[in-house]
């Protein structure tokens, strides 16, 4: 574990400093080894893992401590043995959360005490990574600022998602009770290519940096009342029976900040 955690040190430091425009160094890229699980790569101390298996309306759910003790899973979320990068995989046919028809394999962000992240609008909250998607289907959300508690709605405030033709749209919502968003085109990045994102939350605004082109986004107040927690991986927005279809996304680098 002394590698992990000297690692996930080198990679806060560069998401903090560069990531918003360079992005994360070959170099530090390199340093994912891919003998380790996910856990050994990265810091999962404040994530848990959902997962397209389970029972209905009750997906797998891996804890902090089995993710940081070296969890993985031969179909859903792995170490590639060639980078290192975390991968995801999402098919279009899974068990889904109750308030979803699509399947994920998706972080969910925790407290270091285990807890669930529940953090208000106030301060700085940023996501930060390195990623690129391998397969998609029709698209595939890899970020989210998601509703905590404080109202009734459980919809995202902000998605990012990602298209088999490259394009990548940023989904802002309009009110926790709308079930429409907002779609704003951030970029292009053809499949299997490498990019970055930085996504923050301060006060009333959303702020997204996309391979160092950054677009800023009113928050409605509407949404005061509610806290947030971020969400990163593969959540795949189409469904059908197929088991072999789907979204395989892997990340290079993965950090949060709250400030």
């Amino acid at each position: 574990m002394q590698r992990r955690t000297l690692l996930a040190a080198a990679l806060s430091t560069t998401v903090a400093g560069t990531l918003g425009a360079v992005g994360i160094s070959a170099a530090e890229a390199a340093t994912l080894d891919p003998s380790l699980p996910p856990g050994g790569n990265f810091d999962l101390s404040v994530w848990s893992l959902q997962l397209p298996s389970g029972s209905p309306g009750k997906p797998d759910t891996i804890s902090p401590s089995r993710l940081e003790g070296g969890y993985t899973n031969s179909s859903f979320f792995w170490t590639d043995k060639n980078d290192g990068s975390m991968t995801f995989w999402a098919p279009e046919k899974g068990v889904t959360t109750p308030n979803s028809k699509y399947a994920r394999s998706e972080l969910r962000e925790m407290n270091p005490n285990g807890s669930v992240a529940d953090w208000t609008l106030a301060g700085n909250h940023t996501l930060s990574a390195q990623l690129r998607v391998v397969s998609v289907t029709k698209n595939v959300a890899v970020g989210q600022v998601k509703l905590g508690t404080g109202g009734t709605s459980t919809k995202p405030l902000a998605e990012l998602y990602y298209r088999p033709n490259g394009d990548i749209f940023f989904g802002t919502q309009n009110s926790p009770d709308a079930s429409g968003q907002t779609l704003h085109k951030v970029g292009n990045v053809a499949l299997g290519v490498k990019w970055t994102y930085v996504l923050n939350v301060t006060g009333s605004r959303l702020n997204l940096t996309v391979n160092g082109t950054r677009t800023s986004y009113p928050i409605p107040s509407a949404f005061n009342p509610y806290r947030q927690y971020f969400k990163a991986g593969s959540y795949n927005q189409s469904s059908s029976e197929s088991t072999t279809n789907g979204a395989k996304v892997k990340f290079y680098g993965l950090t949060v900040q709250h400030g």
